[in-house]
């Protein structure tokens, strides 16, 4: 068994399957040996994650539905590329809607960055954007797109 799928399986985490786009729009475009994954909005088993943090929805819940987005990359990671040791985490771009006086955007995102040193170890580790949105589509909560490195 590959490393990374190993990890995942040791850590009880099971990818959904890759998200087909919601628009017009690849999920993944690969030129040379660099990923570029479209964003991924915050969905979690029980369907979209919604809301606005600093208006009824608090850093820990933020994190949380951050760390479905990362799910989501990782699985279109693997939909485009298939083995998972292959990737390097080179930057996370993340979008968390929120008000304007929400100043923990970083915290947030931190659920998703946290999952990817968590699955890739120092592979995992990447330089990363957090800011704030006034609205999200869907509603959702976060929204993160990535780019990875391709061994």
């Amino acid at each position: 068994m590959a490393k990374i799928e190993a990890r995942l399986e040791e850590l009880g985490i099971h990818l959904p399957d890759a998200p087909a786009p919601a628009a017009n729009y690849v999920p993944f475009v690969r030129t040379g040996n660099q990923l570029f994954v479209s964003g991924q909005i915050s969905n979690g088993p029980e369907g979209l994650i919604r809301g606005k943090l600093g208006d009824g929805m608090d850093v820990e819940e933020g994190a949380m539905a951050a760390r479905f987005c990362g799910l989501a990359l990782i699985a279109q990671a693997k939909a485009a590329i298939g083995d998972l040791d292959k990737l390097r985490v080179v930057k996370l771009v993340g979008f968390v809607n929120s008000t304007p006086e929400f100043t923990d955007q970083p915290k947030v995102v931190n659920g998703c960055s946290d999952l990817m040193v968590e699955v890739f170890g120092d592979a995992g580790r990447h330089a990363r954007s957090a800011v704030s949105a006034a609205s999200l589509p869907m509603g959702v909560a976060v929204e993160i797109e990535a780019i990875f490195e391709v061994a």
